[in-house]
């Protein structure tokens, strides 16, 4: 879960091995990191049905030096815009990974 999430259940996919830069990646790490992500975007968009029906991907890379995606449930364009991002207490992020392992469990 994000710490400074632009949406509800905005989650970032980080992969394991440090890489710099998202296309620095070798090509098996970019694919399981998409596939990854596909799984846990379907988890978003059953768990906070975004009104667009979509879960944006984001690939930044300025924020931190360790490659990772960022998926947004989204309503609209402008829920991927970084200027939204906000704090939100530990109580809220726990709240929302309760609601994706619950969908991940039916």
């Amino acid at each position: 879960m994000s710490i400074g999430p632009h949406k509800s259940g905005h989650t970032l996919v980080i992969p394991k091995t440090h890489v710099d830069n998202f296309f620095e990646m070798d090509e098996n790490l970019l694919s399981q990191i998409l596939l990854f992500s596909k799984n846990i975007a379907d988890t978003l968009k059953k768990t906070f049905q975004p009104k667009s029906g979509k879960v944006g991907l984001v690939v930044a890379g300025l924020e931190i030096p360790h490659a990772h995606l960022h998926l947004v449930p989204m309503d609209e364009l402008s829920d991927l815009d970084f200027k939204m991002a906000k704090e939100v207490s530990q109580k809220e992020l726990a709240e929302n990974l309760e609601k994706i392992k619950a969908v991940l469990i039916d």
